[in-house]
This record gives structure tokens, C-alpha cells and sequence, in this order.
């Protein structure tokens, strides 16, 4: 049994405008399968995607807090006049500079139109082939313990461990990189932003969910009511679901 995941859940009050914003963003495509937004490498829709970890855009009543999100996205590029212009281009799009504390770095702290914030970074060798999105990364304060869940809980290699940080990737080397940055503070607010994990075709739902409490997951109630999806967290209280098999 396994999990992969296979897309980043983003919380907005205008889903279609955020979804647009992240597919001209990494030059992606904007799908509208229902009432949210899928936003993944254009040429039709694919889900889950082989490669990329997609994004899927969901309406919400309820506008960000100004608390900084537990889960963002790097992006990646490939010379300091590609950060540059994708820095420019981005904020014509209607990204915002970001003040997270950073202070004097050489990647740039944006956030998209509704406030979640992310990374554009300088040019890194280890994210030249990620596509895109160089990474997903979670603040979390012990990196070691999120990478012995998080190790066991989806299909992932894990490429790195220190007390600083725990880094995982596909098992085939492919798309961005799942990193967990040890980050002062602890969650005051539901998570605007997680990760969707998905079983494999014929694997079971509902025994990959007890496989997940067993490695140290918990019930989450966000108010979902009946779905097809389980909704969780893991030992850190970051939210996650896993949702049902295509």
C-alpha cells in the first residue's frame, strides 16, 4: 500500500481568479472539473499527473488571516534574468511583495492575490528539473519526526535528514521536492493550504487511513461533513487528505 501526493489544496474566496493567477504563473492550464479550479500543465486535463504535484483551487466563505501559512510553494529558475523577470511578471499578474521575516535573502517572498505566499528562488542545480515548482515546504518544528511520518506515510524517497530540515522526492526523480523546514511558532489557524494525498488504482481507501493513524495521524473535522475524502493530520497538526481512488 502507498500514497502519493498528487496535488496542493489552496483555500479561496475567488477560486477561478486564484486558479488563473497560478496557471499563468507557472504556465500552466486552469480546468474547472466542478466547483473548484485544478490548475496543472496544460494540454489537457491529466489528474492525477504523472509528474507535477497540481494545485486545486477551493471557494471558501472566509478571507486568509494575516497569520503567515505552514505550507507554501518554491518556485524555481534557471538564471538570476529568469528570477528577474518572473519576479516582474508575476507582480503584473497581481502578486504582492511579502515581509515573513525573511530579511536579506537572495530569493524574493511574494504572495498571490488572496495572500498565501511563496518563493521565487535563485538559480538552484538541485531544482533544475523539477519543472516549475521547485518544492512544496511545510514549517514544521522537528524535521526528524515529520520525516519518519511522512517517509512512512506516502511513496516518496527521503533525499535528506538533519535537525534543520528533511527533504523527500518521487522514488522516479521527477517534479518538486517535498521539504520540512524547522520554523520558530506553532499552528494558531486551520491551514489555508495542505497537501492531497491519493491511493493507488485498487488500493483501499479506508485501511491506507488506518495505516495513516497507526503511523500517527489523527481525525481532523473541518466542517466537511459527508465526503469522499478523509481528512487528517499529522503529528505536527498540519492538515492533509486523502482522498479517493480514480
Amino acid at each position: 500500500m502507498a500514497l502519493r501526493p498528487v496535488q496542493v489544496n489552496v483555500k479561496a474566496l475567488d477560486a477561478a481568479a486564484v486558479g488563473r493567477f497560478w496557471a499563468e504563473a507557472l504556465g500552466w492550464s486552469a480546468y474547472n472539473p466542478g466547483v473548484t479550479t485544478y490548475v496543472g500543465p496544460g494540454g489537457g486535463l491529466v489528474w492525477p499527473d504523472p509528474v507535477a504535484v497540481g494545485i486545486d483551487v477551493v471557494p471558501v466563505p472566509d478571507p486568509k488571516s494575516p497569520v503567515k501559512n505552514r505550507l507554501h510553494l518554491d518556485l524555481a529558475t534557471t538564471s538570476a534574468a529568469h528570477q528577474e523577470e518572473l519576479v516582474a511578471r508575476l507582480k503584473a499578474l497581481g502578486a504582492t511583495p511579502a515581509d515573513v521575516g525573511q530579511g536579506d535573502v537572495p530569493w524574493t517572498v511574494l504572495a498571490d492575490p488572496e495572500g498565501n505566499e511563496f518563493c521565487v528562488l535563485e538559480p538552484r542545480e538541485v531544482y533544475r528539473d523539477t519543472g516549475p515548482v521547485a518544492a512544496v515546504v511545510v514549517d514544521c518544528a522537528d524535521p526528524r519526526a515529520m520525516a519518519r511520518f511522512w517517509g512512512d506515510a506516502v511513496d516518496w524517497a527521503l533525499h535528506e535528514v538533519t535537525d534543520d530540515r528533511a527533504v523527500l522526492r518521487s522514488a522516479q526523480g521527477v517534479g518538486p521536492y517535498l521539504e520540512f523546514l524547522r520554523t520558530p511558532g506553532v499552528k494558531t489557524v486551520p491551514d489555508r493550504v495542505h497537501l492531497d494525498l491519493l491511493p493507488y488504482a485498487g488500493d483501499d481507501k479506508a485501511a491506507e487511513v488506518a495505516r495513516l493513524r497507526g503511523l500517527g495521524a489523527t481525525a481532523l473535522d473541518v466542517g466537511q461533513g459527508e465526503v469522499p475524502w478523509t481528512c487528517l493530520a499529522d503529528p505536527e497538526g498540519h492538515e492533509f487528505c486523502v482522498l479517493a481512488p480514480s
